[in-house]
């Protein structure tokens, strides 16, 4: 049972996510009766597994979130914009309820009796709330040992059908945790029924499969209500097995029904299994039901009519049916996975070695040896590449947690904000996801708290009351660049001076441009807040948010523009395990550079280096100067500056697009590394980001760009102010 609640909870974060996508959707007006629907879904699913577990609390609150989205599914609520918003906390409460039965927590209900109230409030037609159906978790007991299944019969209205109901279930019913006798429980509460189970399938008890479905059940059901209603019934076991359902002359059809009918209405062959499909096949056949246009599910059928099969055939003369492979999954526990890269990085570092071996042994470039090795290299990257897919994950589920910062932050500021989000799809490693939540807070928070206007300035300055946040991921040049942005006020950067000012974290009288201004909102203990609260004016956050983001081996930048909004941009790697990078020597050092940040290497000229200020130099590059760098003297491996006439520059571009130069004395090659941690191993060292092992075995620096830029860029303010006052 704890395999099985552990996967309740798995499906669960699912369950939500899809609520959530959908949710979204329709508070964007996107209320189609498919993502109804799957909202619908989301929530019964979760009500029902909470039901099996006892769950008490969160089947009754899922329950009227159900009812009301019943009633928007069959037409009786119009989602307005108020009702999207007790939507929108009916799932942030279903999801904190999801969170605390998964880890065992007391569940105070007074902490959500208001919105349960406001779900409730929903289903009230004319002031008189629905009676919603009592749920009644208690388990029937069925003897298999009676040739008949008979159960007490539940009052019918006069105008009943009779529907004839055989039911199959296919191993994968069980392997998922579901039961036939919660099926026969729910069909007992639509009317009368009697059930008979067929064991003929039943083999000796030696040839047993205990994973095996071997009972067949034939039900006889007599109520009032329509066949979608008992179609609805088996919805939760959906492909797991073989149903047909028929009665007064009606007959829904079986999956395989519905494959011979497409294959009829669409002039294709019929499929492999149309021997299955029931005869009336062959005629045109009227339903309650309408299977998709190419991938039709035994759910979609039971919801919308069809129309006849000639008038299929005479819209859509040219369509062929298109098969959609089923795509299937497994859950495996992250560390294995894990412990899978750090093999496959394992491998990489001893395939370098192998290949330094080989060139000290001086191997003719024809050698079998040689040739050899080059596959292994290629079939090392493509093992490396194909595992850390593995690891990758869309950041969807991160930006959906996002959407419900934004709607905490503006209840609690009183201001109207709406976050719109663009490639969800985009994929990451996902320790880079986990790790972006806490700074990707942060910024959501200040945008909401400080970036967008009351909803009475907006309107004075001539603005939707509604503010916008927007949020977006795509790739670019190896790594991937999430963006923040807000249509607010922009960053008041003489408010901005004068707070960093008053702090003491700069000069009165020091120069800065609109870019270094707003790159003082990364200070630690910065903060314009007049007034501290649960949400800004403490002086910790944006500061919290560099370290974190450069801890990922990333960079962030910022844009603003008064009255019009800011724009926050993080580039990241796209993994934290490997690395494509540049060797270079500096001092007799082997330093490994990032390629995604190099632009272009050059051999300077003499003509071309010019001095700046008392030790600074620049260098010219198609009638640009950018500051050249000695990354020897930086890192303390030599005390005098190289002559660039004899050394090799690196052009390389910065988070915030400034470029610069940065000497070495050589390159090696181009190559793949793995990344290992150094603060791990030894300690924080500015200007490095990790480190790496070498064919040879020796330890090697990744160079930290952005650092290194920064912590020459301060040296060279820190000595042009000491040499502008005289020492």
């Amino acid at each position: 049972m704890a395999e099985i609640r552990q996967t309740f909870f798995q499906e669960c974060e699912e369950q939500l996510s899809e609520m959530e996508l959908g949710l979204l959707a329709m508070d964007e007006g996107n209320a189609d009766s498919e993502t109804v629907n799957a909202v619908f879904r989301a929530v019964h699913s979760i009500k029902g597994g909470a039901g099996a577990f006892k769950l008490t609390e969160l089947v009754q609150f899922a329950h009227s979130f159900e009812t009301a989205l019943d009633h928007v599914r069959s037409g009786k609520l119009t989602p307005t914009p108020e009702m999207m918003k007790i939507m929108l906390r009916a799932a942030d409460v279903l999801s904190d309820l999801v969170e605390a039965s998964r880890d065992g927590r007391e569940i105070n209900e007074a902490n959500y009796a208001g919105i349960a109230a406001d779900v409730k409030a929903l289903t009230t037609v004319d002031g008189v709330e629905e009676v919603e159906e009592p749920i009644d978790f208690q388990p029937t007991v069925i003897d298999f040992g009676m040739p008949e299944l008979a159960i007490e019969p539940a009052p019918t209205a006069s105008d009943e059908h009779e529907y004839r109901i055989n039911f199959a279930p296919r191993p994968e019913l069980y392997a998922n945790a579901n039961e036939t006798i919660l099926i026969f429980r729910e069909l007992n509460r639509l009317g009368a029924m009697q059930a008979t189970c067929d064991a003929s399938a039943v083999p000796a008890l030696d040839e047993i499969d205990p994973n095996g479905a071997y009972f067949s059940w034939a039900v006889q059901l007599k109520s009032d209500v329509e066949i979608a209603a008992v179609r609805e019934v088996f919805e939760f076991v959906d492909g797991e097995a073989d149903l047909t359902i028929e009665t007064d002359g009606q007959a829904e059809v079986s999956d395989a029904d519905i494959a011979a009918l497409l294959a009829q209405a669409l002039g294709t062959s019929p499929p492999a299994d149309e021997a299955n499909a029931s005869p009336a096949i062959a005629e045109t056949i009227s339903v309650e039901a309408e299977p998709e246009p190419v991938a039709a599910t035994s759910e979609a059928v039971a919801e919308e009519p069809v129309a006849p099969v000639q008038a299929v055939e005479s819209s859509k003369p040219d369509t062929k049916a298109a098969a959609i492979p089923t795509q299937t999954t497994i859950r495996v526990e992250f560390d294995r996975v894990d412990r899978l890269i750090n093999l496959v990085g394992e491998l990489v570092i001893n395939q370098a070695m192998l290949s330094q071996r080989v060139i000290e042994a001086n191997f003719a470039g024809s050698s079998s040896v040689v040739i050899g090795l080059e596959e292994l290299e290629q079939l090392t990257r493509e093992i490396q590449e194909s595992v850390m897919a593995i690891r990758a994950q869309p950041v969807k589920p991160l930006f959906q947690r996002m959407s419900r910062m934004v709607r905490e932050v503006a209840d609690a500021t009183g201001k109207e904000v709406k976050l719109k989000t663009e490639g969800e799809a985009t994929e990451v490693d996902k320790t880079v996801v986990e790790r972006l939540a806490e700074p990707l807070t942060h910024m959501i928070r200040n945008a909401v708290d400080h970036g967008i206007e009351s909803p009475e300035v907006r309107l004075a300055a001539g603005k939707p009351a509604e503010g916008t946040v927007r949020l977006t991921a795509a790739h670019r040049s190896g790594r991937i660049v999430i963006e923040l942005s807000d249509d607010g006020a922009g960053i008041n950067r003489p408010k901005v001076r004068a707070s960093a000012i008053n702090k003491g974290l700069i000069p009165a009288d020091m120069q800065l441009s609109d870019s270094d201004i707003d790159n003082l909102l990364f200070l630690p203990g910065f903060s314009t807040a007049a007034t501290i609260s649960s949400i800004s004016g403490r002086g910790v956050g944006m500061d919290v948010v560099k370290r974190s983001i450069q801890a990922l081996g990333g960079r962030i930048s910022i844009s603003s523009r008064p009255g019009l909004g800011s724009t926050f941009s993080m580039s990241l790697p796209l993994t934290l395990a490997v690395l494509d990078g540049m060797a270079v020597s500096v001092a007799g050092q082997t330093l490994v550079v990032p390629l995604t940040a190099i632009v272009e290497t050059l051999k300077p000229k003499k003509s071309e280096v010019h001095g700046l200020g008392s030790d600074g130099r620049v260098m010219s590059i198609r009638d640009t100067f950018v500051p050249l760098i000695d990354v020897g003297t930086q890192l303390g491996f030599r005390e005098t500056p190289t002559q660039p006439e004899n050394s090799v520059a690196l052009l390389v571009e910065t988070g915030g697009g400034a470029r610069n130069a940065l000497l070495v004395d050589s390159i090696q090659d181009q190559r793949q590394v793995v990344i290992k941690s150094l603060e791990a191993n030894y300690g924080t060292v500015a200007g490095i980001a990790a480190a790496t092992i070498l064919g040879d075995g020796r330890v090697a620096l990744i160079l930290d760009v952005d650092a290194l830029v920064s912590k020459s860029f301060e040296e060279t303010l820190v000595g042009e102010l000491h040499y502008g006052t005289g020492g």
